[in-house]
């Protein structure tokens, strides 16, 4: 009778410490459980385990992802619950790439698709990620204007305030990704993607090596901190630009700010077999370093437009993720845009019977074959 009356005490006494716990605690204690570092340490559970299953799978699958891929694809657009992808292999990919630049303000009606479509994905079991064509915040043109903006933009800069009003859309957003359960939606967001090229505004030409990273941290920790974003995991994803680690973490902004690692990569595929040699060789590179930071590694953005390779998945992309030194946990594929710019084959393309042969591969995932990502 003792001994039930002590636990029943014990659990009680457990019961309150965890109610008393802040969201803060139980997260981090939630992390601590799993072995996991997040950069938020206040993420929510089914974030943690989004990261915490994404770790397990390296190594042994890689999960497809494709850009926009139930927006819209060649000669469609506004189709529910349909991708090229799908149309041409019977699933939707396992993950789907949008953009902080699809909807211009709250409430509008791009805000409300790229809404749908998000939870849509979700619903599924599908991961979303997140990149940020940020149109040029000082001339007001596009991402490619290369008129200088980094400096004026931070803390103290001329247009920071704007720079915050635009975070607040992203965070007023990413709040209202409610899924099941009244949950909120794991999303993966890579901001200022391939900084290492000159063709953005925030690209390595236009900014030094101080700058970037101070724009890196003062946005994860205004979302994470200031407005309580908890729901996001960070990812960094230089273009192919590197060939040793200290070339990859030029512009590093620290581990306290990260949890995935990635590449782009779209120019090695257009150089036959010495680029994808060089892919391969910068991936091994990459997962080492991932090994070494227990971060998750990515192949975050690759392809090569209109495939004019109708063996290009088999004979090209497979053999250069699917090799035992390789331990990246997803492959995204460009959007497709219409029939002259398109990177998944849709259905009657040259490619399409070697996409569904890549799809069966037993190492690739699509979204029939994923586990479930949000749970432990």
């Amino acid at each position: 009778m003792e001994n039930k009356i002590s636990r029943f005490v014990s659990f009680l006494l457990i019961s309150f410490l965890m109610m008393s716990c802040t969201l803060e605690d139980q997260s981090k204690i939630y992390q601590e459980k799993l072995d996991v570092s997040l950069t938020s340490s206040r993420a929510t559970f089914n974030t943690t385990n989004l990261f915490y299953n994404l770790k397990k799978l390296a190594g042994s699958k890689i999960i497809f992802g494709h850009h926009h891929a139930t927006a819209y694809g060649v000669n469609w657009r506004n189709e529910f619950n349909r991708s090229d992808a799908k149309d041409v292999t019977g699933s939707h990919p396992g993950l789907i790439g949008w953009d902080f630049e699809d909807f211009s303000k709250i409430g509008d009606d791009k805000f409300h698709k790229l809404k749908s479509l998000v939870i849509e994905a979700d619903k599924k079991g599908i991961i979303n990620t997140f990149a940020w064509h940020y149109w040029n915040p000082v001339s007001g043109n596009s991402f490619y204007d290369t008129t200088v903006a980094v400096k004026h933009i931070l803390p103290g800069g001329t247009h920071n305030k704007k720079f915050n009003k635009e975070l607040d859309r992203i965070a007023n957003f990413t709040k209202q990704l409610i899924g099941d359960k009244n949950k909120a939606i794991p999303i993966i967001f890579r901001p200022f993607h391939e900084m290492d090229g000159n063709w953005f505004w925030w690209g390595k030409n236009f900014c030094t090596v101080k700058e970037f990273k101070t724009l890196w941290q003062y946005t994860i920790k205004y979302l994470r901190d200031y407005r309580n974003v908890r729901n996001m995991i960070f990812a960094f994803s230089p273009d192919r630009n590197f060939n040793s680690k200290e070339e990859y973490f030029e512009r590093y902004p620290g581990d306290d700010y990260v949890d995935v690692l990635g590449m782009d990569n779209y120019y090695d595929f257009t150089q036959n077999g010495d680029g994808v040699e060089a892919i391969k060789q910068k991936l091994i590179l990459l997962s080492e370093i991932g090994m070494e930071k227990s971060k998750v590694t990515a192949f975050t953005e690759t392809g090569l437009e209109k495939i004019p390779d109708p063996k290009w998945w088999t004979e090209k992309l497979l053999p250069v993720i699917n090799n035992e030194k390789i331990n990246i946990t997803y492959v995204m594929a460009w959007r497709n845009g219409g029939a002259n710019h398109f990177y998944v084959p849709y259905k009657g393309h040259p490619s399409e019977p070697d996409f569904l042969e890549f799809k069966n591969n037993h190492k690739i995932l699509f979204c029939d074959e994923l586990p479930d990502m949000f749970n432990k």
